[in-house]
C-alpha cells in the first residue's frame, strides 16, 4: 500500500502516526542494539578515553547526515521546508538549553531519548524519569515554565524570520552536506576497529541514522499529498513526549506523527530487549541516586523544550539537516555533560550507561 492509498483509507493524522510508529519502532531497534547515548559518549570522552560510545555516536550522527543529504540530493525531502528551519531559531536557548540539558542527562545517567529505550527493557528508573522529563517538558511549553523558557529564547534569536542553515551561510555546495557527513564516517569506523566493536554493532548504530532519515522522509512525502499543512519533522524526544503524555490525559488530543513516534520507540525497544534475552526489570539504587534522577530529569525537560530539541531532536535530527541552531545546542550539550561528569561524578570509576 502507498502512502496515498493509506491517507484514503484511515486520513491525514492517522496516516501521520502511522508514519511516526514506523519510525520510531525503526529508532528503538537500531538503538537498543546499538547502546546509542550522547551522555555515555560524553563521559567517555570526559575521562580521556575514545572508546566504543564515542564510536557508535560518531557512527550514528555521521551515518543520518549521509542518509539524509542524499534522500534530499534523491528529492526524497527538502531541509528547506522542514520546521524547524522555517522558523526562527534560538541562540540563547540553544547555548543555555543545551547546557541544562548536558548536565541534566549526565546526572540521570541518559539522555531523554535513551531513558525511553532503557524503560522499555525494564528500567524502571529510566520510566520515572522519563515522566517527570515530560511533564516538565509540557510546563516549559505551556505551563508556569513558559514565560521564563520565553524569555530566555527571546535574548538571542536568528534573523530573516528563519533559523541558520549553516550550508547556505557558508555559501556550499549541496553535495558539501553529504561529502561531511561521509568525512566524518572516517575516524567513527577507525574508532570501531580499535575498539573491536562487532559488525552488528555498527550496523545498527547506522540504522539510528537511517530512522533519522526515514522520519523525514515519509513526513516531507505526506506533506505532498496531504490536504491540510503537514509538519516536516523527524526524530525528536522534548516536546514529542510531553505531547504524547498530554494525548493520554486530553481526549480531545489529535493523532499526529509525535503521537506515534514515542510508543514506536518504546515497541521497538521492548521486542528487540525481549527477543535478546536482555528485558529485566530495575529500580534505583537507593535515595539519593533517585533525587538526582528526578534533577536531572527536571533539567532535561526545560533544557530541551529551550534548546529547540535534545540530544536527539537537535543532536541528530537537526544536525542531519544543518540548522545552525541544532548545532549550537549540540555542542552546549557536549560541554554541559563533560563539565558535570568531571566536578560531579569523575572519581575513576568505569563509565556506565
Amino acid at each position: 500500500m502507498d502512502l496515498l492509498s493509506l491517507v484514503e483509507w484511515i486520513g491525514e493524522d492517522p496516516t501521520a502516526a502511522v508514519l511516526g510508529l514506523i519510525t520510531g519502532v525503526v529508532f528503538g531497534v537500531a538503538a537498543q542494539r546499538s547502546r546509542f547515548c550522547l551522555r555515555a559518549a560524553a563521559v567517555e570522552f570526559a575521562r580521556g578515553q575514545l572508546g566504543d560510545k564515542v564510536a557508535v555516536w560518531l557512527l550514528t550522527i555521521s551515518t543520518a547526515i549521509v542518509w539524509v543529504q542524499g534522500a534530499q540530493m534523491m528529492g526524497l525531502m527538502r531541509s528547506a521546508d522542514a520546521r524547524m528551519m522555517a522558523v526562527p531559531g534560538s541562540w540563547s536557548g540553544a547555548i543555555i538549553g543545551g547546557l541544562l540539558f548536558g548536565v541534566g542527562m549526565v546526572l540521570a545517567r541518559g539522555c531523554s531519548g535513551r531513558l525511553l529505550v532503557l524503560g522499555a527493557t525494564g528500567n524502571l528508573r529510566s520510566i520515572v524519569s522519563g515522566l517527570i522529563f515530560a511533564v516538565v517538558a509540557q510546563m516549559s511549553i505551556t505551563g508556569w515554565l513558559g514565560p521564563l523558557r520565553d524569555w530566555l529564547a527571546g535574548l538571542w534569536i536568528t534573523s530573516g524570520g528563519r533559523n541558520m542553515d549553516l550550508l547556505a551561510a557558508l555559501h556550499l555546495p549541496g553535495w558539501s552536506g553529504l561529502v561531511f557527513g561521509a568525512a566524518m564516517a572516517v575516524p567513527a569506523l577507525e574508532l570501531s576497529r580499535r575498539n573491536r566493536i562487532g559488525v552488528s554493532r555498527l550496523v545498527f548504530a547506522s540504522g539510528v541514522g537511517f530512522a533519522v532519515a526515514l522520519g523525514w522522509v515519509l513526513t516531507f512525502g505526506l506533506s505532498q499529498i496531504a490536504f491540510e499543512p503537514v509538519q516536516i519533522e523527524s526524530a525528536s524526544f522534548t516536546g514529542p513526549s510531553a505531547r504524547t503524555l498530554m494525548f493520554t490525559l486530553d481526549r480531545a488530543s489529535v493523532l499526529e506523527f509525535d503521537i506515534g513516534l514515542v510508543p514506536g520507540v518504546f515497541l521497538g525497544s521492548f521486542l528487540a530487549s525481549v527477543i535478546m534475552g536482555e528485558f529485566k526489570f530495575q529500580g534505583f539504587e537507593n535515595e539519593s541516586n533517585m533525587r538526582r534522577a528526578i534533577l536531572g530529569a527536571a533539567l532535561m525537560g526545560f533544557g530541551g523544550m529551550l534548546a529547540g530539541g535534545c540530544a536527539i531532536g537537535a543532536g541528530v535530527t537537526g544536525g542531519s539537516i544543518f540548522v545552525g541552531t541544532a548545532w549550537l545546542a549540540l555542542f552546549a550539550m557536549w560541554v554541559g555533560a563533560i563539565l558535570t561528569d568531571m566536578v560531579v561524578d569523575q572519581h575513576g570509576r568505569p563509565v556506565t550507561v
